[in-house]
């Protein structure tokens, strides 16, 4: 019912001199998001103003025109390649729809430039959305944001400039859920401990006494049964888990029949009772620092503690108290705050838990899947369309 509603809205798009309807042929099958790590999505009306602006609202009239006939709209970005530039197929990807502008154009020329710029694309959190840079773009009117996660935005002040955010929920749930299982089997059966002493010079046997702990028939607890959560619980099942999860809404009773998922209704009973524990939560101030010293001293010793949401969820601290005074067993975390983590932080230094580099989404084809959700919500706000992913403030 989603897919088939979504592609009926996209394609009424109508098409720019030269754009292939790419928001039509890469939309993806979920619409819909349950999730924990963005927000509902409804549709209302941008309104400008037509007198002279206050508290940032622009001054665009209904009839203004800011592309030539035939010109690609606008998209500023921050670079292309380099440390932190957009992919360059990305771009090339990006070219077929809009006119590149990086930063570096931008500031070299502003006057020109501002006038051109019709959305912004955020690529691994950048460019920084600030009050200085929304006051410079006069004609912005979307940022896509490439990503689920909008913890680097300021929504309420891009919304009082009558801007609208969109993100990609639908992209990333896959790949996330997989780097979820992947941290919990790694760390549960001490992959990355174990390839450390089979590759190593010192190595003259394998001891018999290093030992790990099984996935299966284990208890799982998730926390925060969005779309993520959900597929990760699927994933689950089929190692025959236990599966716990807490979640602001229980989900619908068939839902948690096909997976065997159980409800609880207090986060403190789910971590009593969990073998592992993997966050799957949104950043919010009612998140920040969910876990802390309290949470974790309710969870077994035995436990595992699992981060596929933001570092600020978990209060490090705490965590590198509970994993030297084995609290819990261990933990995995493809986050941390900030990243990474300075080179002396004592997370770095302990041999029971395993981080990587924010990896969740970092396959090709979730990368690709990003930036066209990014593009076609963005050709849906340039062409006054209903968008699949849009984020409000709350």
């Amino acid at each position: 019912m989603f897919r088939s509603k979504a592609l009926s809205l996209l394609k009424l798009i109508p098409l720019m001199s030269g754009q292939s309807n790419l928001a039509y042929k890469f939309i993806h099958p979920v619409i819909a998001c349950h999730g924990h790590r963005c927000h509902r999505s409804v549709i209302y009306k941008q309104w400008y103003r037509t007198r002279p602006h206050s508290a940032g609202r622009r001054t665009i009239s209904a009839g203004t025109k800011v592309m030539a006939q035939g010109e690609l709209p606008g998209v500023l970005i921050l670079d292309i390649g380099g440390t932190h530039g957009v992919l360059e197929d990305l771009a090339a990807l990006l070219k077929k729809h809009f006119h590149l502008i990086t930063m570096k154009e931008f500031l070299g020329n502003k006057e020109e430039m501002s006038k051109k710029i019709q959305s912004v694309f955020v690529f691994e959190c950048r460019p920084t959305i600030d009050r200085e840079l929304l006051e410079s773009l006069p004609n912005l009117k979307v940022i896509g944001n490439s990503g689920v996660g909008v913890d680097h935005l300021d929504l309420k002040m891009i919304s009082s400039f009558g801007v609208k955010v969109t993100n990609t929920p639908n992209a990333v749930a896959d790949p996330t859920a997989d780097i979820g299982m992947a941290l919990m089997l790694a760390s549960a059966r001490r992959l990355v401990e174990g390839c450390q002493i089979a590759v190593s010079p010192d190595t003259k046997y394998f001891a018999v006494d290093w030992l790990g702990v099984e996935v299966s028939r284990a208890t799982l607890g998730i926390i925060g049964m969005g779309s993520i959560g959900y597929k990760v619980a699927q994933r689950a099942r089929a190692f025959n888990m236990r599966i716990l999860y807490h979640n602001r809404n229980r989900r619908r009773k068939e839902e948690e029949e096909a997976v065997g998922a159980h409800y609880c209704a207090k986060m403190e009973d789910l971590l009593q009772q969990s073998d592992f524990v993997m966050l799957v939560v949104n950043l919010t101030p009612e998140t920040h620092k969910l876990i802390g010293r309290k949470e974790l001293g309710l969870m077994k010793p035995t436990a595992t503690l699992i981060n596929i949401s933001r570092g600020a969820v978990i209060d490090q601290d705490a965590l590198v108290e509970a994993l030297r005074n084995k609290v819990i067993r261990a933990a995995a975390l493809d986050v941390t705050y900030p990243e990474p983590l300075p080179r002396d932080h004592p997370l770095l230094n302990l041999n029971n838990v395993i981080i990587t580099p924010h990896i969740g989404t970092a396959t090709v084809q979730a990368i690709h899947m990003m930036a066209e959700e990014a593009i076609a919500n963005i050709l849906a706000v340039l062409n006054d369309q209903p968008i699949p992913s849009e984020v409000f403030p709350k």
